[in-house]
């Protein structure tokens, strides 16, 4: 609580504040490769580079997806309608959305 308190107080002062209202520059456009070998044991993990290589390039940055081991049974169309993660999409929603940005997918 008193953290916020001083935090709050030092955001108010006049030299803080100056560098606040200038613009900053656009944030680095990055090339990510997501790697994984998680398949049809984990479910959860094995959506993970799924779903956060589309967000990452939802967010502007250029994703490839790698898949190795077991994972690469993840592109089998029944498998893929059969993988349920805890928290997230079906796999096969999410996949969809995938290809849907051209994000590329190697096995």
């Amino acid at each position: 609580m008193m953290r916020r308190l001083l935090l709050s107080r030092l955001a108010s002062l006049p030299f803080f504040a100056l560098g606040a209202g200038q613009a900053q520059a656009p944030p680095k456009k990055l090339k990510i490769m997501m790697k994984s070998a998680w398949g049809s044991d984990d479910p959860t993990r094995a959506a993970f580079p799924f779903a956060h290589g589309l967000v990452l390039a939802e967010a502007g940055h250029d994703v490839q997806i790698f898949l190795l081991a077991e994972a690469t049974s993840l592109l089998r169309k029944s498998m893929v309608s059969a993988i349920f993660p805890v928290g997230w999409p079906p796999l096969s929603e999410t996949l969809q959305k995938v290809v849907d940005k051209h994000i590329p997918v190697f096995a």
